[in-house]
């Protein structure tokens, strides 16, 4: 008998144990089904046409003391409908009779309810009060309409009642059913259980005891000892895998005799890459010891490395700002996300300094345990050194500018003040054009001397002890008349209980009005903008948050750079003023971000140091 037919057969014993056990449960499931289908079907159908012809019947009632208060169309209107409703119930309770003694008792309400009628249409069959066979008074309704009403009533309640009482019982009958299945269900299951439960254990061992030779010749080969060989005493599946085990031990003792030169060839082939890489590459293991450094690593770090050297980040890596972020990514098991302007570090090569861009990735899939942490260092003096002369030659063509400007403005401006009144429309148009041009390039140029003096540091930066508040109020007072002008709410948190920041006053607050020029140039009238503060760590958030327009997600990742619009509209801006502040903020030692969804607002956020003394 081969493998499959034994494991057919375990599995046929099993299935025919579990049949057994799923028959008697259906049957019992089958009784107990019966049971509370007649309760539903029957009894609460007869229930519920019960409560309608109670509710239908109080209704008309309600409709006939509408009459003797005076509403007698109203009254008719609702007696008449309830009407339909209680004859509706009464058909139901017809149809539904499964009680001894439950037709007379139906037979007697509708005997009683004709009457009941009989009595309405006497009350209503003339066309005017004057012709009614009763009169419409309270002592009529008492003498003739309420006794019947009652006798309705009550003979419903008996039915309700009689019912209730049958449901209850066979109610209790189908509790008895359902714990004698259960019972039995339990007595019939642990029967099958048992024997399932020894057959498996027989047939398992069985089964298993090859498999045990299998595990130990494995565990055998993944220590290298490939001669290990197994006994071939069956004809079965596990007979021929026997077999093909031990062609497959004989095929690796050759493969891993050959395989050693080849490994030698890959790995020096892999040195051979790594010493072309002009980058620098560190390798480290979740210890932040170093496994691995290329030639051009060795280069940059000064330092002399074999695979039997013992190194740590802290001995290489002079800031130690790196060194925490490589700690980071091998607890988290990836790198932390901050700006590139963030991810840049400067080593002392052959007397000069020299800037790199560092990078750090974690090696290991997301599912697998983490194995190492990679850094590149990719040298970027020269890039920084044409970022310099370019900042050095925008500041100088800037002010160069900013004399001829200004004189062309001021020639723009009397034209405008003393001749403008000579010169005909079209005239008058180009030369209001070019004054707005010269004064929007004006402010461009003062951007941008402002924004190539802070990137060159020829910003002195006068830092103090400054309360939040302070900041906040500075900034609400520039921007007074324009949020009035615009219906706009500028509303303030309470930031008394916040520690004062090391900040330059002038420069923070030019910080936070531009964040509110920008926010009121896209907020609708009637919204609000909103000035806010946290303490975080040792540095203070501060948020300008709006209810606006919002920005693009493309554009988040770009508006602090030069010269970036969020909207076509606003040709006007020079797009300069979140690089500004941006520079501002970082010259603090703060960074700055957006939160934004399109359609719901922005939020901006930089950071200030708290004043430690």
């Amino acid at each position: 008998m081969n493998l499959k037919k034994k494991i057919l057969v375990g599995y046929g014993v099993a299935l025919t144990l579990m049949g057994l056990v799923v028959t008697w449960a259906i049957l019992n499931l089958w009784s107990l089904g019966q049971t509370t289908d007649a309760i539903l079907h029957d009894y609460y159908r007869s229930i519920l046409a019960v409560e309608n012809m109670q509710d239908a019947l109080g209704k008309q009632d309600s409709g006939i003391l509408l009459m003797f208060m005076g509403d007698i169309e109203k009254g008719i209107t609702q007696y008449r409908e309830n009407e339909i409703l209680f004859m509706e119930g009464l058909n139901r309770a017809k149809k539904s009779i499964s009680v001894q003694g439950e037709s007379e008792v139906v037979l007697n309400i509708e005997k009683l309810y004709s009457e009941y009628r009989n009595q309405f249409i006497l009350l209503t069959s003339g066309k005017d009060q004057s012709q009614h066979t009763h009169t419409l008074t309270l002592e009529t309704y008492k003498k003739i309409i309420l006794p019947v009403f009652n006798e309705v009533k009550a003979t419903c309640l008996e039915l309700r009642n009689m019912n209730e009482e049958t449901m209850y019982i066979v109610s209790e009958k189908a509790g008895k059913i359902s714990r004698r299945a259960i019972g039995s269900t339990i007595f019939v299951a642990s029967i099958a259980s048992i024997a399932a439960l020894v057959f498996s254990l027989v047939f398992a061992e069985k089964l298993v005891l090859p498999l045990r030779r299998f595990v130990d010749a494995a565990q055998k080969i993944s220590t290298g000892e490939y001669s290990v060989q197994l006994s071939v005493e069956t004809t079965d599946e596990l007979g021929q895998l026997a077999v093909e085990f031990n062609r497959m031990t004989a095929q690796l003792r050759q493969y891993h005799l050959m395989n050693i030169h080849r490994i030698i060839a890959e790995k020096n082939k892999g040195d051979a890459i790594l010493a072309s890489i002009e980058d620098g590459l560190v390798v480290f293991d979740t210890e932040c010891k170093v496994t691995g450094i290329n030639p051009a690593g060795c280069r940059i770090l000064n330092v002399d490395f074999s695979e039997k050297d013992i190194l740590y980040c802290k001995q290489i890596f002079p800031e130690q700002n790196l060194c925490e972020i490589i700690a980071e990514t091998i607890e988290t098991g990836k790198p932390p996300d901050f700006p590139d302007d963030e991810r840049i570090t400067t080593f002392q090569c052959g007397g000069s300094k020299r800037h790199y861009l560092f990078s750090v990735t974690a090696i290991g899939q997301s599912d697998q345990k983490l194995s190492g942490v990679v850094v590149l260092l990719k040298d970027i003096t020269q890039l920084r050194e044409v970022e310099r002369l370019k900042s050095e030659f925008v500041m100088a063509a800037s002010h160069e500018l900013r004399t001829p400007l200004t004189s062309l403005g001021m020639g723009i401006d009397l034209l405008l003040e003393h001749a403008v009144q000579f010169l005909p429309d079209k005239e008058k148009e180009l030369l209001e054009a070019a004054h707005d041009e010269v004064h929007r390039m004006k402010a461009m140029v003062h951007d941008l001397l402002d924004l190539a003096k802070i990137e060159a540091g020829r910003i002195d930066f006068e830092f103090e002890s400054i309360p939040v508040a302070t900041l906040f109020e500075h900034a609400r007072d520039t921007f007074k008349s324009q949020v009035n002008m615009k219906n706009v709410l500028l509303s303030i948190d309470n930031t008394e209980y916040l520690p004062p920041v090391r900040a330059d006053a002038n420069k923070i607050v030019w910080v936070l009005s531009n964040l509110i020029s920008n926010a009121l140039r896209y907020v609708d009238q009637g919204s609000y903008i909103r000035l806010s503060a946290k303490r975080v760590g040792d540095t203070v958030h501060i948020s300008v948050e709006d209810d606006g327009i919002g920005i693009p997600p493309e554009l988040q990742t770009r508006i602090f750079q030069k010269f970036v619009q969020v909207s076509k509209h606003d040709s006007g801006r020079t797009g300069l003023g979140l690089a500004i502040s941006k520079e501002i903020v970082r010259a603090h030692g703060g960074t700055i971000w957006v939160e934004s969804c399109t359609g719901k607002g922005s939020t901006f956020t930089f950071t200030v140091p708290i004043y430690l003394g």
